[in-house]
């Protein structure tokens, strides 16, 4: 790269398992494969726009790559192209991403390395085609970020899944229950149905697969009259009804995705007892999957993608983003990449999987 000597980097949305693991692999091969300077801005796009960043050396990213959350901070609320202000007690927004240019300028950083999802790397091809030299990072513990195999932080998020079911079976066969666990996933049922097949689920309920609530209880008391009392459903936040709507907690409108789910768990509950009379409990894990030590393949995935996005930076391939294909790191067009969600498609490969091992989906009576 010719004449460049500082880059930016900033972690934007919702933290996941391997965000330090990218700050690290980004850091170390910015220094010693180019030589280059690494400036981190804090708390995601709020610190581009307000100039609050520190400098990343060796010693700021060591012993970090095995550690959860981001040493740099995250929100998912400030776009800089909508950032939120209340001035007077009223709700404000304003187009700040000029300011944000002007401090990237002030700093002399070449160009932007944005780590995040959907959101983040919308707003990095929004910087992209203000003349901005960016690199996207996927990160989502949802997987749904299309024109990648993977993102990292799905393969922890799924290992606290899986071990939420283990637990939840001792306590289900115990009390003859029905244990819902509810997992994240807005519009894309990865996580459940990851985690419902390793942990040996009998329904899983996704948000691309609607349910019918008598498919649901027909399958739990048909495992009774096999003398199995108790069920195992594990149901994506974003799962819904057939005919009807995902449960919605509250509305964030500061946020670039103002819907927050939450409550479908309890809402099933509710539902299976009124329909069957079998006892039914919930467990919402919630912010658990997105914390915690990223498992050994995160660890791996994330160094692979930081350095590779400093490579990505040094031969000027701006405005791509850094992705799995197989087994090698490629770059694609960010707009490829957030032009879609990744979903699970009725007829994937592991949902055919999950049937034939006896899994329900909610669909079938």
């Amino acid at each position: 790269m010719k004449n460049a000597h500082r880059i930016g980097v900033l972690t934007g949305g919702g933290d996941c398992p391997g965000l330090n693991a990218v700050i690290r692999a980004v850091t170390k091969a910015a220094i010693y494969g180019y030589n280059f300077e690494v400036v981190g801005f804090l708390d995601g796009f709020k610190g581009l726009v307000e100039n609050n960043f520190r400098m990343l050396d060796l010693k700021a990213v060591s012993g970090i790559g095995h550690t959860g959350g981001t040493i740099l901070g995250s929100s998912n609320r400030d776009n800089p192209f909508r950032f939120y202000r209340s001035i007077d007690g009223k709700e404000t927004f304003t187009d700040e991403s000029d300011v944000a240019i002007s401090n990237m300028k002030e700093l002399g950083i070449d160009g932007l390395i944005v780590i995040g999802g959907d959101g983040s790397l919308h707003i990095a091809q929004q910087f992209f085609e203000k003349g901005i030299k960016v690199i996207g990072v996927p990160k989502t513990i949802d997987n749904d970020l299309s024109a990648t195999d993977v993102t990292f932080g799905f393969s922890t998020a799924v290992a606290t899944a899986t071990d939420a079911i283990d637990k939840l079976h001792t306590t289900a066969e115990s009390h003859h229950r029905v244990m819902i666990l509810e997992v994240m996933g807005r519009y894309a049922g990865w996580i459940a149905l990851h985690a419902g097949l390793a942990g040996g689920a009998d329904v899983i309920l996704i948000p691309e697969i609607p349910y019918d609530l008598n498919a649901v209880a027909n399958k739990i008391i048909q495992r009774r009259e096999q003398d199995k009392h108790f069920s195992i459903i594990v149901v994506a936040e974003g799962a819904k009804p057939k005919d009807g709507e995902m449960v919605v907690q509250r509305m964030v409108n500061a946020s670039h995705d103002p819907v927050r789910l939450g409550g479908i768990g309890n809402k099933l509950a509710t539902d299976i007892e009124a329909v069957s009379g079998i006892e039914s409990r919930v467990t919402v894990l919630g912010h658990l999957q997105r914390g915690g030590y990223p498992v050994s393949y995160d660890r791996i995935i994330s160094s692979r993608y930081g350095t590779y996005a400093v490579e990505a930076f040094a031969r000027g391939a701006y405005g791509t983003m850094v992705s799995l294909h197989g087994e090698e790191i490629i770059t694609v067009p960010i707009i490829e990449a957030i032009e879609s969600l990744k979903q699970v498609g009725p007829h994937n490969q592991i949902v055919h999987t999950a049937r034939l091992l006896g899994i329900a989906f909610g669909d079938e009576i």
